[in-house]
């Protein structure tokens, strides 16, 4: 393996130095754009072309870097960079004497930065969904395809791993977002910075891609089921020993082909395993973001919110003596009167009385427990007719607004149930009607006791 440390000229470092680096690093990321689109071949017109319609959409002042002598400051800003860039080593031109053109091109060393630049930047497809198809792609060819051999598995192990360490990256990088939280002294800077920052890059690009879209699940079931059946089929590792050794030269045996499926099975159960500490690190940042916003919308109202500003104000306050004079005056303004301190949710709730020893010892009182039939009773009577149902029961049998109820007015047990919920009713604030005050005489008509009630629809006078 070549070492291409060497190659590096020290000029090279100077962008990790320089005041203008971040300006550098966008433009190698337009020229890497650019570079792909041209097939590789980047003419010099092409690239200064490339960065000035890139920095006329923004406002950038270019610094002047000490290893510039005498910088022609009429020169356009993308001429400019693309000099620094080509004297530092970060791209290099190739002159085709064919053609007459001179190429810019980006060096073997520098396209690595090039790619750390844009894998920061967030500009490269999702890891997590490129990994986890090459391994069910990779391992659907080692069992099928009968020209593999034991490099696909390798390669299938090299992306298990790859992506179980993306995922623990994840997972470390979760406490920039908990510290975050206490940063925040606004309500509307804490919840931007939960929508802007959190959610666009862990739920939406990483989180949501393992989880909402089943990308990880789609391949896992398949994946298992081959690795058993490929660790099983012991005629089959027998052929592809005997396939690696004609095609390739080399001896393996069936022990290695069975250890390499037991290390990818053992990646994803540490992958499921990764994504359920995901879960609960999501439900703990979910819960104190939403902890914290109830802290900070509420805080001038609640006595919690008050009671932490005044110990973060005493902590604030330096010297033992100006700490207790701070403290004295603040006790000189508390009223501890007020009903917000001395009430049920007070710092301190007396405590009961024991109960007396002999009071405990006494019998309770047993109360009478209903029958199933009473039970059934109430349940049927409560529930057999609706709301509507008694209301028209008393509508209907009203004139001009008012029913007195009479002998005739209850025929049936139905009739009588209806009179009871509709009294029960009467007192709600939608209702139709109500009771009108007055002594009532009980009513007697041979089967049915009930007191002489008068409904008076609401909103008539009489």
């Amino acid at each position: 393996m070549t070492n291409q440390f060497s190659e590096i000229p020290e000029s090279f470092w100077g962008l990790f130095r320089s005041r203008n680096r971040q300006i550098y690093i966008d433009a190698l990321l337009q020229v890497n754009e650019e570079y792909q689109y041209s097939n590789y071949y980047l003419s010099r017109e092409i690239c200064v072309q490339t960065l000035s319609d890139y920095f006329a959409r923004q406002k950038v002042s270019l610094e002047w870097e000490e290893s510039e002598e005498d910088p022609d400051l009429s020169e356009p800003i993308s001429s400019r960079i693309l000099n620094w860039l080509l004297r530092a080593g970060w791209l290099r031109k190739v002159e085709d004497y064919g053609t007459m053109t001179v190429y810019i091109v980006i060096p073997d060393y520098a396209a690595v930065f090039v790619d750390a630049f844009a894998h920061l930047a967030g500009e490269d497809e999702d890891e997590t969904q490129v990994y986890i198809q090459n391994v069910y792609g990779i391992l659907f060819a080692f069992k099928n395809d009968p020209r593999s051999n034991i490099s696909l598995l390798k390669s299938a192990l090299v992306n298990t791993r790859r992506l179980n360490k993306t995922l623990q990256d994840m997972l470390h990088n979760m406490d920039k977002f908990f510290a975050g939280l206490l940063e925040k002294t606004g309500y509307g800077e804490l919840l931007q910075e939960h929508l802007d920052r959190y959610v666009e890059e862990i739920v939406r690009k990483k989180y949501h891609i393992l989880k909402t879209s089943d990308n990880f699940y789609l391949y896992k079931a398949d994946i298992k089921k081959w690795l058993g059946e490929m660790r099983q089929d012991y005629p089959w590792l027998l052929q592809v020993c005997e396939r690696n050794r004609r095609l390739r030269g080399v001896d393996i045996r069936t022990e290695e082909l069975e250890n390499q499926l037991d290390m990818i099975e053992r990646g994803f159960d540490d992958i499921e395993h990764r994504i359920m500490n995901m879960d609960r690190e999501h439900t703990r940042y979910i819960r104190a973001t939403v902890t914290r916003l109830n802290y900070l919308l509420n805080r001038e109202d609640n006595m919690k919110g008050l009671v932490i500003r005044l110990l973060n104000h005493l902590s604030q306050t330096t010297g033992k003596e100006e700490q207790e004079r701070e403290t004295e005056r603040i006790g000189a303004l508390i009223n501890l009167s007020q009903t917000a301190v001395l009430s049920e949710k007070s710092l301190y709730k007396r405590r009961k009385p024991k109960q007396d020893f002999a009071e405990s010892l006494a019998p309770e009182e047993e109360t009478e427990e209903l029958s199933g039939e009473e039970i059934l009773r109430l349940n049927r009577i409560r529930n057999r007719f609706s709301r509507k149902e008694i209301e028209t029961f008393i509508l209907e049998k009203m004139k001009d607004g008012r029913l007195e109820v009479g002998k005739d007015t209850i025929a049936s047990p139905e009739d009588f149930e209806k009179l009871v919920l509709a009294y029960d009713s009467s007192v709600r604030k939608d209702s139709p009607y109500e009771i009108q005050e007055q002594d009532a005489e009980v009513i007697d008509n041979g089967r049915y006791r009930y007191p002489a009630l008068v409904f008076q629809q609401k909103g008539q006078k009489h």
